[in-house]
C-alpha cells in the first residue's frame, strides 16, 4: 500500500470524522500460516493464469450480495494488509470490469492443480 501522507500528523484531517474504532486483534498464528499459503497460491495462479489474459479473482460478497473483482495487485496487497493490520483497508471497486477477465478461486486452484499434473501417455495401438 502507499504510504499515508498524513502518518503523525497530529492535523490529520481524519481526526474530524470521530473517534477510532478498536484495533482489530492481532492475527493468530492460524490465521497467518492460511494468509501466508494464499499468498503462495496467489503468485503460483498470477504466473499461470495472468499470460492467458486473466486480470484477476471474482469474490461473490456475502453482505451484498454482488461479485467483487480484485486485480492480481489489488488482491496480493489486501491480504498483505489484512496480514500486517488484521483488517483489510477500503478500497475503490474495479471501474466497469469485464467478468470474462476474472475467474474464481476455486476456478484458479483447479487450474494449478492441472498445470503440475503430468498427462496421461497416449497408449500405443499395435
Amino acid at each position: 500500500m502507499p504510504p499515508d501522507p498524513f502518518a503523525d500528523d497530529p492535523d490529520d484531517p481524519v481526526w474530524s470524522l470521530g473517534p477510532d474504532e478498536e484495533p482489530p486483534p492481532p492475527v493468530t498464528a492460524e490465521e497467518r500460516s492460511e494468509l501466508l499459503a494464499d499468498l503462495a497460491d496467489l503468485a503460483v495462479y498470477e504466473s499461470l493464469l495472468a499470460p492467458r489474459g486473466v486480470r484477476g479473482v471474482v469474490v461473490d460478497c456475502g453482505e451484498c450480495q454482488e461479485p467483487h473483482f480484485h486485480d492480481w495487485a489489488l488482491l496480493r496487497a489486501s491480504l498483505e494488509q489484512l496480514l500486517q493490520d488484521g483488517r483489510m483497508r477500503p478500497h475503490e471497486p474495479a471501474f466497469n470490469p469485464s467478468p470474462a477477465d476474472y475467474v474464481t478461486w476455486e476456478y484458479c486452484k483447479g487450474f494449478a492443480d492441472g498445470a503440475k499434473s503430468p498427462l496421461p501417455r497416449a497408449r500405443r495401438l499395435r
